[in-house]
């Protein structure tokens, strides 16, 4: 393990909790000097659940690779220090409203008007104004709310909470998106941000947008009607018994389905070509599937991904976590690493979101004792310089990026650039144009797409040829980073590696993801994100016993809807290519950035997985009960969250059900947990009679987390997302109706919303970037078109 140190001059002061600990945790895993601020006694997050052998969890693996100090907030000489450490400090992070810095009498707020230098950010549920900002929210709160959990489950029946954990690490992921862009921006303008940063916010447009890349399959179905009712098909990625577990495949391309049957022995019914196409597949899937079961049958695991690979079929078995810690793989590559979490007990735990030049960088040591570090700051500041940018222009004003990504992960990775005033160029080859392009028969443009590349530019190059790489190089050796997700090895085998790109360019950043990273046993192993998922524990987790189907017909997991991780990937990877990009503005030197997929989830449930692989005897858990409860209308449903003796007494004091309180079957956490589906039952009876709306309300009035089960409609129509402004309407010239779109990581002061160029058709901007850009005449760029090394588009043409 080494401390890349890209961001090694970044100083941040942190007074955060267990909801905003994991944002500045990734700062500190990328080199920078986090200060966490702590009470006399030390923060109550040290004692929160689930605990091994007295230690949290969550704060040992949340606060590593931090330093401590104590300030007493009745001091007064302490809470003097605070502001001035705030004063020379780049980032402060603070957590609730008002928030810890109020113990200190001050605020983000006021810490951001005091030192004009500062980026100040203030997490809470739901922002800091709105009709819904006192509310109080957990996971499957949020799942509620986002629209995830109207996307999961059974067609008809009680819906499946997605995994508790990925809306809190993804809501994470963002903030730090929007801290360091903000940060960047202080570097280039001279002025910092206060950021009133909402969860909620970042669970809507990160996890499972409603409004945004919804996937390959998808992006050909995907409609601008108003349907509520849940999804039908809860089975693309079809997952199938075996002698020993499951195994899922993800059969996408003409070759991958000629694999898979030439693996099922060339039946006649399958032969036509027509099956080629994936709606026909879909259409006759109920028959394949019966000649997938009966091979799949007697074989295990192991067997079936040996020889689905061997026939080109993407496969992976679909692990527990158990089994995903003491997987071959990721113990190959180091994405674990043993310490001693708590005292006198080791754990495996998840190392973090980034491979840096070859090495992971992240998890050093455990949570420090509080009060254990030196309050003065360890890092030296980047140098301020002259600033040449204006404040209110866009923090990436000037930066080239060439952009080789493809589907959600790759494209998400570029328009957060290009939605930040980055010149983005995507470069598609005509042979093998981005899978999201795949649209709807008739239409020009799929909707994922226009979402996910507005604000690019567009550039048709082979990269196969001799003169096309010519031409990439010359693109190289101007630009500022280079993004990508191609299967490890693509790369390279293009002709450019990471060494040969620094040859042209010595300050080039690479950036890029894949599905299991850039070396270990997996890598060469085709995956999607539902192969991902499989092969890190989460599709096992994606379950409920309300789900589990009696009958033993079909599998009892529902992650088939999701896209995650892929627009967390993105954001993962964003954050580590501007990381290197600070990093290469302080030293003049580029780097490499890799992000592996498989990681990015085992760091998303980190304190989960730590927690199941821990020896029962020494872990306590927390017995927080999440009921999803019926109302009044059609397939209408509650989420409440039950964390505490408090809540439950709320809970039957709203619901007017007093004699629960003294239920043997509900007298404490963990009797709750046991009896869950009792308890259901019982709160059925009362918001069996009202809206999901008047439930969370009634809750939320009293205290207790709650929130409505929201569809696609109700999503820019909810009252809280509208007071903050989170979308807007995109249009498109190719799309017949607005798009809504989100108008930026967070609302910032000095950064304006996202421009909203339309997405390019493929090679729409060939001409002029091979003018403007490399210096081209035009009759030579007419040649290179006419040679096949350059493709453009008709518009392209009418445009000149």
């Amino acid at each position: 393990m080494v401390d890349a140190g890209l961001l090694s001059c970044l100083r941040v002061l942190d007074l955060g909790d267990d909801a905003s600990d994991p944002v500045t945790r990734l700062f500190a895993d990328l080199g920078a000097d986090v200060l966490k601020v702590e009470p006399p006694g030390g923060s109550p997050g040290r004692a929160h659940r689930p605990t091994l052998a007295g230690t949290s969890i969550g704060f040992a693996l949340h606060n590593a690779n931090k330093r401590s100090i104590v300030l007493d907030p009745a001091d007064r000489g302490d809470r003097r220090r605070l502001v001035e450490l705030a004063g020379t400090a780049d980032i402060v992070v603070d957590r609730g409203l008002p928030g810890q810095t109020a113990a200190y009498g001050t605020s983000c707020a006021e810490l951001a008007d005091r030192h004009p230098r500062l980026v100040a950010l203030a997490i809470s549920d739901f922002g800091a104004s709105g009709p819904r900002s006192a509310w109080r929210a957990t996971d499957p709160v949020f799942y509620a709310l986002s629209g995830a959990l109207s996307r999961t489950g059974p067609t008809t029946g009680t819906p499946v909470l997605p995994l508790d954990g990925i809306a809190s690490a993804t809501a994470a992921v963002q903030a730090a998106w929007a801290t360091l862009v903000a940060y960047y921006n202080r570097l280039r303008c001279g002025t910092g941000d206060y950021i009133d940063f909402s969860r909620f916010d970042a669970v809507v447009t990160v996890l499972d947008p409603v409004f945004g890349a919804q996937g390959q399959v998808a992006a050909a179905r995907r409609k601008p009607d108003r349907w509520r009712g849940r999804p039908k098909n809860q089975d693309a990625y079809p997952i199938y018994r075996c002698a020993d577990g499951y195994v899922r495949i993800c059969v996408m391309a003409p070759r991958q389905w000629r694999g898979l049957r030439a693996w099922l022995g060339e039946p006649e019914p399958f032969r036509d070509p027509k099956y080629d196409v994936i709606a026909e597949r879909f259409a006759a899937w109920p028959a394949i599937g019966v000649l997938i079961t009966e091979l799949f049958a007697g074989k295990t695991m192991a067997e079936l991904v040996a020889a689905g690979q061997a026939h080109g079929v993407p496969i992976a078995a679909v692990l527990t976590p158990t089994q995903v810690l003491a997987s071959e793989h990721f113990t190959a590559v180091g994405a674990l690493a043993s310490t001693e979490l708590a005292a006198g007990v080791a754990a495996d735990v998840p190392v973090g979101y980034f491979t840096v030049d070859g090495q992971h960088a992240g998890f050093r040591h455990p949570a420090p004792p509080a009060g254990s570090g030196d309050p003065r700051w360890l890092a030296d500041p980047a140098d301020p310089g002259a600033a040449a940018g204006t404040v209110g222009g866009y923090p990436f004003d000037g930066i080239r990026i060439l952009d080789l990504g493809i589907i959600v992960a790759g494209g998400e990775t570029s328009r957060l650039f290009a939605d930040l005033g980055a010149e983005v160029i995507k470069v598609e080859s005509a042979a093998y144009p981005d899978g999201l392009r795949q649209a709807r028969a008739g239409d020009a443009i799929s909707e994922s797409f226009a979402w996910t590349h507005r604000n690019n530019l567009g550039l048709g190059l082979d990269l196969r040829s001799a003169q096309g790489k010519r031409l990439f190089g010359d693109l190289v050796a101007d630009a500022d980073a280079v993004f990508a997700n191609f299967k490890p090895g693509t790369l390279a085998a293009l002709g450019f590696p990471y060494d040969a790109l620094r040859a042209r360019n010595p300050r080039i950043v690479l950036a890029e993801s894949s599905a299991f990273g850039d070396t270990g046993p997996w890598s060469t192993r085709m995956g999607y994100g539902p192969l991902v998922r499989a092969s890190t524990g989460a599709t096992r987790l994606w379950t409920s016993p309300d789900a589990v189907d009696a009958t033993g017909a079909r599998h009892p997991f529902y992650d088939a809807t999701t896209v995650f991780p892929d627009h967390v990937v993105g954001r993962v990877t964003a954050i580590g290519a501007l990381a290197a990009l600070i990093h290469r503005d302080h030293t003049g030197v580029g780097a490499r950035v890799h992000v592996s997929q498989a990681e990015v989830v085992l760091n998303q449930l980190d304190t989960r997985y730590v927690t199941q692989a821990a020896d029962p005897d020494q872990v306590e858990e927390d017995p927080v009960v999440h009921a999803v409860c019926p109302c009044a209308g059609d397939d209408e449903w509650c989420v409440i969250s039950i964390r505490s003796e408090a809540d439950w007494r709320s809970v039957t004091d709203v619901a007017a059900r007093p004699q629960l309180v003294d239920d043997a079957r509900f007298a404490s956490g963990g009797a709750r947990l046991a009896h869950r589906a009792y308890l259901v039952a019982e709160l059925a009876a009362w918001t069996g009679t009202r809206t999901p709306v008047q439930v969370a309300a009634a809750l939320q009035n009293a205290g207790v987390p709650a929130g409505p089960m929201n569809r696609h409609p109700d999503i820019p129509e909810d009252p809280q997302l509208r007071h903050r402004r989170l979308f807007r309407e995109m249009t498109h010239p190719l799309i017949d109706h607005p798009l809504p779109a989100e108008t930026g990581p967070a609302p910032f002061r000095h950064i304006p919303a996202a421009p909203q160029r339309p997405a390019p058709l493929p090679g729409q901007d060939t001409r002029a970037i091979c003018k403007n850009v490399l210096g081209l005449e035009p009759a030579r760029i007419e040649q290179l078109i006419t040679d096949g090394v350059l493709f453009a588009s008709d518009d392209d043409k009418e445009r000149r």
